[in-house]
C-alpha cells in the first residue's frame, strides 16, 4: 500500500461505525419515548440493515443500548447511554415509521441523523396547560369510578391539574424522578383533601387518593410485563423495580398528606 492511500478495512470500519451510531440513536429515541425492548430492537435492526449492515446483534440495559454490526469480515460494536424514560407516543410512532423507510433503502447515516433531528424538532407536543387540564379531568373521572361524590369532582380535577403542572416543571428542572413523585403525591393529595373538605364532600379520603392517580406508572408497568414475557428479563425486572419505587414514594407522599389532614382511610 502506498503512503497516504486509505486502508479499505479502516474505511469500512468507519462506515460500520456510522451505521451503528445512526441505529443506536434511532433506538435510543424510541426507548426514551416509551417503546418496549422488542420494538427498540426492531428499530435498530431495521436502520442498521437498511444502511448496509449484513448482520446485527443487540443488547439492552435499562439505561444503555449496545449494537454489533458486521459486513463481510468486518465487525464493530458500539454502545450508547439512554436518558430518562418517558412517554411520547407521537415521537415513538414517527421513529418507527422512519425505521421502516430506512429499512427500505435509499438512506445514508447522515440522512438518518438529519431525519431524527427533524423529528425531535418538529414532532408536535400538546401545550403543558392542556396536558394538565386533561390529567386533572382524568383523575376526577377515575375518582368518580372509585366512589368520590360530585362535590369532590372539581377539587380533584384542580388538584390533579396543578400536580401535573408542578411535575412537568420539576422534571424539566432535572429533579430526581422519585423525589418528584413524593412531592406531587403530597401536594396533590393535600390540595384535593382541602378542596373536598371545603366544599363539604363526604369522601375526602377517596378524593385525596384520586388526586394522585396521575402518578400511576401505567406504561412502565405494561412495558415491564411485556419485556419479561418477550424474553428480556433484565430490562423488564429493572422496569418493575422502577415501578415499585414510584409506588413507594407515592405512598409516602399521600401518607404524609393524610397525617397532615387528620384523615384516615
Amino acid at each position: 500500500m502506498r503512503e497516504g492511500e486509505d486502508d479499505p478495512v479502516i474505511t469500512r470500519h468507519r462506515d460500520l461505525e456510522k451505521i451503528a451510531n445512526a441505529a443506536l440513536r434511532a433506538g435510543r429515541v424510541a426507548m426514551e419515548s416509551g417503546a418496549n425492548v422488542r420494538a427498540v430492537h426492531d428499530v435498530c435492526a431495521a436502520v442498521a440493515r437498511g444502511l448496509g449492515a449484513e448482520d446485527v446483534g443487540l443488547r439492552s440495559g435499562y439505561a444503555s443500548l449496545s449494537i454489533t454490526v458486521s459486513a463481510g469480515e468486518n465487525t464493530i460494536t458500539r454502545m450508547s447511554s439512554v436518558g430518562r424514560l418517558g412517554v411520547n407516543q407521537r415521537l415513538d410512532t414517527e421513529v418507527r415509521r422512519l425505521a421502516g423507510r430506512v429499512g427500505g433503502g435509499g438512506f445514508v447515516p447522515a440522512s438518518v441523523h438529519g431525519e431524527i433531528d427533524r423529528l425531535l424538532r418538529e414532532t408536535p407536543r400538546h401545550p403543558s396547560w392542556l396536558v394538565a387540564v386533561a390529567t386533572g379531568t382524568a383523575c376526577a373521572a377515575f375518582g368518580r369510578l372509585l366512589g368520590i361524590d360530585w362535590a369532590a369532582f372539581l377539587p380533584v380535577l384542580v388538584a390533579g391539574a396543578l400536580g401535573q403542572e408542578l411535575r412537568h416543571r420539576l422534571l424539566s428542572a432535572g429533579v430526581n424522578v422519585f423525589v418528584v413523585v413524593g412531592i406531587i403525591a403530597f401536594v396533590a393529595a393535600t390540595l384535593g383533601g382541602i378542596g373536598a373538605r371545603t366544599v363539604g364532600s363526604s369522601t375526602v379520603a377517596m378524593a385525596m387518593m384520586a388526586s394522585i392517580l396521575l402518578l400511576v406508572p401505567g406504561v412502565p408497568a405494561t412495558n415491564a410485563q411485556t419485556d419479561i414475557m418477550d424474553g428480556f428479563p433484565t430490562v423488564g425486572s429493572a422496569r418493575a423495580v422502577w415501578v415499585i419505587m414510584v409506588m413507594v414514594f407515592a405512598s409516602a407522599g399521600i401518607w404524609l398528606a393524610l397525617a397532615l389532614m387528620g384523615v384516615t382511610l
